[in-house]
């Protein structure tokens, strides 16, 4: 038989996010992330879907040949830059913009022949993965600017590290302060458009839009922020994963459920398997009482998940059968109780969804 596991991916709720963000930062233009494969929902689908977006935002030169040839013509920015020269080459076949963060990568341009490329400056402002120390950004900037390689208007860009706690909420929101004043001084009175905020700084920070901001999961329906779920920012879940119960087993008292016999049943009851394991992409970590639904009500997992089989309390599911739905995020089941079960977030989970799982358009 073939696997009943599917994804379910809702263009519709991805255009709402869009919408709802564009609402929120009314003054800034929005690049729409769609890397990782349009956060595991499908590159090609996401952007399709997303095609009012003013840009999108790739991590690797292969993605924005990927969404030209779907027809968009939005800038498209590869957030992990050029490495050589040929990169160079199909960045301005692509007609894509990068990244600079590396004084590598200056050098690069600064020797360059052929047309020039649409630059945006990153700066660490205390992330501190990529980008140029804040004492190092009036040189760099003064370079790029003056670099043949390179076209006019750079923006100047940063990276939130703890952006999901909440301006005036959280009470230890000073890091994402502190990298605003940094990134304040560090680019004060340089020309060109600025972007700092993240999916959860359009969501919190509103000091921090600017002229481009740079969501990705809240385009998906995802919250990042603890003990909020995107529903609590009206947001839609793009996604559905589900599958069926494969059988319902009766179980007596004391026996114990699945590898490494984790669970002990409480009572007589009976015990649902469910057609999803790790190999489709459901965390195998996620433990006992992570919630699902079976014909759309509220249950949780029991046991080990397994490669291919999950198993599935079903007291309180009296008239369960083996073929009923089994929801395991999103239409009616926050991703983000799921993630939190497991100890993870929701973008890993979407992002972790396996190539034999069967992909749907809503």
């Amino acid at each position: 038989m073939s696997r009943p596991v599917t994804a379910t991916i809702h263009t519709d709720a991805m255009r709402h996010n869009l919408a709802s963000i564009r609402a929120r930062a009314p003054s800034s233009r929005v690049m729409a992330m769609v890397k990782a494969d349009g956060y595991g929902h499908g590159l090609e689908t996401a952007a399709s879907a997303l095609r009012e977006a003013d840009a999108f935002g790739v991590a690797a030169i292969d993605d924005a040949r990927r969404i030209r040839a779907l027809g968009l013509v939005q800038p498209v920015l590869v957030l992990s830059g050029f490495d050589s020269t040929a990169d160079l080459e199909q960045l301005r076949e692509l007609d894509a913009d990068s990244i600079v963060h590396h004084a590598a990568q200056l050098e690069m341009l600064e020797q360059a022949q052929g047309a020039p490329i649409r630059c945006w400056l990153k700066i660490d402002t205390g992330m501190h993965r990529l980008g140029f120390a804040p004492e190092a950004v009036r040189e760099a900037h003064a370079r790029l600017c003056a670099a043949r390689g390179a076209a006019g208007n750079i923006v100047l860009m940063s990276h939130f590290a703890s952006s999901d706690e909440f301006e005036g909420v959280s009470p230890d929101s000073r890091q994402t302060r502190e990298q605003l004043q940094v990134f304040a001084d560090a680019t004060a009175g340089l020309p060109g458009p600025r972007s700092l905020a993240n999916s959860a700084a359009v969501l919190g920070w509103p000091g921090s839009h600017g002229d481009w901001v740079r969501p990705g999961g809240a385009l998906y329906g995802m919250s990042v922020v603890a003990g909020r779920t995107a529903a609590d920012f009206g947001l839609q879940p793009a996604m559905t994963f589900a599958t069926r119960l494969l059988a319902v087993n009766r179980i007596a008292k004391g026996e114990h459920i699945g590898y490494s016999a984790t669970w002990e049943t409480p009572e007589d009851m009976c015990i649902g398997v469910a057609a999803v394991g790790y190999g489709d992409g459901y965390p195998r970590h996620a433990p006992a009482g992570t919630p699902v639904l079976v014909n759309g009500s509220p249950t949780q997992v029991v046991g080990r998940v397994s490669m291919d089989l999950a198993t599935i309390d079903l007291r309180g599911h009296p008239d369960a059968r083996a073929g009923d739905p089994v929801v395991l995020w999103g239409d009616g089941l926050p991703i983000e109780s799921v993630a939190q079960a497991s100890g993870t977030i929701a973008y890993e989970l979407t992002c972790s969804i396996t190539r034999r799982v069967r992909f749907l358009e809503a």
